[in-house]
C-alpha cells in the first residue's frame, strides 16, 4: 500500500491552509463565533463555493468532487489547525453521508448538489446527550433507546394528513441553531413496535424553535431544538435501517474529528515551540531547558501518533478493511488526549498570558474538552473500540 497523499490531496492541504490563514485569524475567529450564526458566512461562501469542501467526498453524480473520506479528512485537519468555526463537521461530515446512504433518488437529486455547492447547510440531531452512541463510537444501542424508547421524551413521530409529524427536543446540535436542513432522529410505532427513522425537517418549518447554546467550546456553535407537531419528510423509506447508517457513519465521523482534533494539536504545540524558543528566563530561552524539552518532545511523539491514527482510520472507511469498525473509535481517542495534553503544555508553557481569555492557547483545550463531551469520553471510545475487536473475550466464548 502507498501511504504516500497524492498530488491533488496535498493540493487541497496547501490551498486549504492558505486561505485560512489569510481569513482566519485569531482576531477573525474571535469576531465569528461572536455572530449569530456562530461563523464567518463569507468564509464558508468561500470554503464551499470556491474550494467545494462540502462536495469532497459526495460523488460526481451529486455534484461532489468525487473523492473519499481522505479528501474529506485532510480538508478537517486544516480547519481544525485554524479552529475555525464552519458548518463542515455538521453539514459535510454528519448529515451528508446519511442523505446519500439512505435518500431516495429524489432526495439525492434535491438536497446533495446544494449542499456540496454551499447553498444548503444541514445537522444532525439526536435527541439527548447520545451523539457518540447513536454513532456506535461509545457503544451499540441496537433497539435505538437513545431516540426515546417510545416513552415520553425524545422525539416521536407519527402519520399525518399527506406525511409525517414530528414532536419532541433534541438539546445538543451542532449548528442546529443555523443549519437550513435538520436530519431528525425520532422514534415510530409506537412503544410496543417503536423503531428509530430518519426525517428531514426544514429549517422554516411550522412549529419549529430553535436557540443558540452556550457552549464550553465557542468554536462549535449548538442549538437547541423544539419540534411542536413539525412538518417532517421521511429519509428514503420505511425499510431503511437507520440504526445500521448511523454506526456506519460512525467510523468516517471519527476520522474526520480524529484529523480535526490532530490539525489543532499541531497548531498549538508549534505556536508553543515558537514561544519558549524566544521567552527568556535566568537569561536563556526557555525552550534551552532540558525539562521543558522533554515535555514538548513528548507531546511532539503524541501528536504524531495520533496524526497516523486519523490518517489509517481514514483510510480504512475509505476502503474498508479488516479492523476498519474500531480504527475511527481508536484514533479519535488518540487525538483528543493528544490535543488536550498539547494545550494544556501551550496553556503552561506560555507562562503568565497562557490562562489568559486574550490568548489564544484557551480556545485550543476548550476544543479538545468540547469534543471529549459530544463524542467521548476517551476511555469510552476505547472500550468500545475494545469490546468490538473482541480483545477482553476468552478463546472460545
Amino acid at each position: 500500500m502507498d501511504a504516500r497523499f497524492t498530488d491533488e490531496q496535498e493540493e487541497i492541504r496547501r490551498t486549504l491552509r492558505d486561505l485560512l490563514d489569510k481569513r482566519c485569524g485569531p482576531q477573525e475567529l474571535r469576531a465569528a463565533v461572536d455572530t449569530p450564526a456562530g461563523h464567518d458566512r463569507a468564509l464558508w461562501t468561500a470554503l464551499a463555493r470556491d474550494l467545494g469542501l462540502p462536495g469532497l467526498a459526495l460523488p460526481e453524480t451529486c455534484g461532489g468532487a468525487g473523492g473519499t473520506v481522505t479528501e474529506l479528512a485532510l480538508a478537517c485537519e486544516e480547519t481544525g489547525r485554524a479552529l475555525a468555526p464552519t458548518p463542515l463537521p455538521a453539514t459535510a461530515v454528519l448529515a451528508a453521508p446519511l442523505l446519500l446512504a439512505l435518500g431516495t433518488g429524489a432526495q439525492r437529486a434535491g438536497l446533495l448538489p446544494r449542499i456540496a455547492s454551499g447553498g444548503l447547510t444541514a445537522a444532525l440531531a439526536v435527541p439527548g446527550p447520545a451523539l457518540a452512541t447513536a454513532l456506535a463510537l461509545t457503544g451499540h444501542d441496537r433497539r435505538g433507546q437513545w431516540a426515546g424508547g417510545g416513552r415520553a421524551g425524545g422525539v416521536q413521530a407519527r402519520r399525518a394528513e399527506g406525511g409525517w409529524q414530528v414532536y419532541g427536543q433534541v438539546d445538543q446540535v451542532l449548528d442546529g441553531h443555523s443549519a437550513e436542513l435538520l436530519v431528525v432522529a425520532a422514534h415510530t410505532g409506537g412503544f410496543a413496535r417503536s423503531r428509530v427513522l430518519l426525517f428531514l425537517v426544514r429549517g422554516d418549518a411550522p412549529g419549529l424553535t430553535r436557540v443558540r447554546q452556550t457552549t464550553l467550546d465557542a468554536t462549535r456553535p449548538q442549538g437547541r431544538i423544539q419540534l411542536r407537531d413539525v412538518p417532517a419528510e421521511l429519509l428514503g423509506d420505511e425499510a431503511a435501517d437507520a440504526l445500521a447508517a448511523l454506526a456506519r457513519l460512525g467510523g468516517t465521523a471519527a476520522a474526520c474529528l480524529a484529523a480535526e482534533a490532530v490539525g489543532a494539536a499541531a497548531r498549538v504545540l508549534e505556536r508553543t515551540v515558537e514561544y519558549v524558543g524566544q521567552r527568556e528566563q535566568f537569561g536563556r530561552p526557555v525552550g534551552s531547558f532540558q525539562a521543558v524539552k522533554h515535555r514538548l518532545a513528548d507531546a511532539y511523539v503524541q501528536v504524531q501518533a495520533a496524526r497516523s491514527a486519523a490518517y489509517y482510520a481514514a483510510w480504512a472507511a475509505a476502503a474498508p478493511a479488516s479492523g476498519a469498525e474500531t480504527a475511527g473509535s481508536l484514533a479519535l481517542a488518540q487525538a483528543l488526549e493528544a490535543l488536550r495534553r498539547a494545550a494544556a503544555e501551550g496553556i503552561q508553557l506560555h507562562g503568565g498570558i497562557g490562562f489568559t481569555w486574550e490568548h489564544e492557547a484557551h480556545l485550543y483545550f476548550k476544543r479538545a474538552a468540547g469534543d471529549e463531551l459530544l463524542f467521548g469520553p476517551v476511555h469510552r471510545l476505547r472500550a468500545q473500540a475494545a469490546d468490538a475487536a473482541h480483545v477482553f473475550e476468552e478463546a472460545g466464548t
